[in-house]
């Protein structure tokens, strides 16, 4: 039997594993932790939906190994309601930092992971890290 674990700590792994190299290189990767009803507001003001953001992702930054990693930090999560948590925290990339809210929710299906993100925001912190 699998582990399952609290919702909290099941979207926490889920983030951490977006910002893993391997898995936004990997379309496959990414869409099985993408909502298909996703969006996000990037961090330069963009909005992107799923599709989109499952284009473009494996050529942003942090995508590749031998590049500039995303460093988390600060990274905290609250369970708003049964299958929705809302995590917080705050991100530098190649000296650039950025504040970041995201909301995960529980998979209505079994075609991807059991908890997947919902929608993301990410804050440009003025100045450097």
């Amino acid at each position: 039997m699998a582990e399952v674990l609290d919702p909290v700590a099941a979207a926490v792994a889920g983030e951490l594993r977006l910002v893993d190299p391997a898995v936004r290189s990997s379309r496959a990767e990414a869409a099985r932790l993408l909502d298909p009803d996703f969006t996000e507001v990037g961090r330069s003001g963009r909005r992107w939906t799923r599709d989109e953001m499952l284009a473009e992702l494996p050529e942003m930054d942090g995508s590749t190994a031998d590049g500039p990693a995303y460093e988390v930090s600060g990274m905290t999560g609250v369970l708003l309601a049964p299958g929705v948590v809302h995590l917080t925290y705050e991100t530098v990339r190649d000296g650039h930092r950025a504040r970041r809210s995201s909301l995960w929710r529980a998979a209505t299906d079994d075609t991807g992971a059991p908890w997947r993100l919902y929608h993301h925001q990410g804050t440009p912190v003025p100045g450097r890290a």
